[in-house]
């Protein structure tokens, strides 16, 4: 009787243990925490939200349009941004964007990247 007391209380305890499983659609922390360091840059150093919104068009085109494109296109942002590669979301506003290469030049190859993941999150 002993026994099976004892065997109830080990399975009793063993099946309250919890373990987190990964999901898939979990993201991993790495990319959070990069995408969540372009959204800093996005809203601040940068001052892309003054022309860019998440889905609307203001002066320049949405996050989400820029997103769409540059997935579909398997373009480079961070190219653009240095301007080593040609517009391919909206070229007509190029000219107005120019102003704000003196901006993103400045910044390190590891904040534009963290600029590019932040809008890439917005086509998944």
């Amino acid at each position: 009787m002993k026994k099976i007391i004892l065997l109830l209380l080990v399975i009793t305890f063993d099946s309250c243990k919890k373990e987190a499983e990964p999901t898939e659609n979990q993201p991993q922390h790495d990319e959070t925490a990069v995408a969540v360091s372009g959204q800093e840059l996005f809203e601040g150093k940068g001052t892309c939200t003054a022309c860019h919104l998440p889905d609307q068009k203001v002066i320049g085109p949405s996050i989400a349009e820029i997103a769409k494109t540059y997935k579909e296109k398997n373009g480079s942002i961070v190219a653009f941004l240095k301007e080593e590669a040609e517009p391919i979301v909206d070229p007509s506003q190029y000219e107005t964007m120019k102003t704000n290469f003196a901006i993103t030049k400045k910044m390190s190859d590891e904040e534009l990247k963290a600029l590019e993941e932040y809008i890439l999150s917005f086509s998944k």
